[in-house]
């Protein structure tokens, strides 16, 4: 789900981008609220942070587009970086029961995924 927000941003309207984004986090929320018994600051605070990186991350894609960057490991690193700093976020909002659950869910198999990828990077 994550991998596919940003990508959802091609050929829209800014309004229809935002639209959808906005539309993509409400679903997640309300996923991570049902699966990881999430109280009402935490709910807050999961917005907070997705809607901020996630936002940060469409402009950061639709400027390596607008400036015309054809190579899609770039891409793959924007949303790696914006990917990670959320998985970071959410370890400081989350209980030991809830990372568990929320690891279980597919994080952990996406953050194996990121460090592959940078360690490829860095040889």
């Amino acid at each position: 789900m994550a991998l596919s927000v940003p990508l959802m941003a091609q050929q829209q309207s800014p309004e229809d981008q935002e639209k959808k984004l906005r539309e993509s986090i409400e679903t997640m929320l309300e996923k991570y609220e049902q699966t990881l018994e999430l109280e009402y600051w935490q709910v807050f605070y999961l917005d907070s942070i997705m809607t901020h990186d996630y936002g940060a991350m469409m402009k950061e894609l639709e400027s390596k587009s607008k400036a015309k960057v054809e190579n899609s490991d770039i891409y793959i690193q924007v949303q790696d970086k914006w990917n990670e700093q959320m998985y970071n976020s959410f370890r400081k909002v989350l209980n030991e029961e809830q990372w568990n659950k929320y690891l279980k869910q597919g994080a952990a198999r996406d953050k194996k995924s990121r460090d592959k990828r940078q360690e490829k990077k860095n040889r």
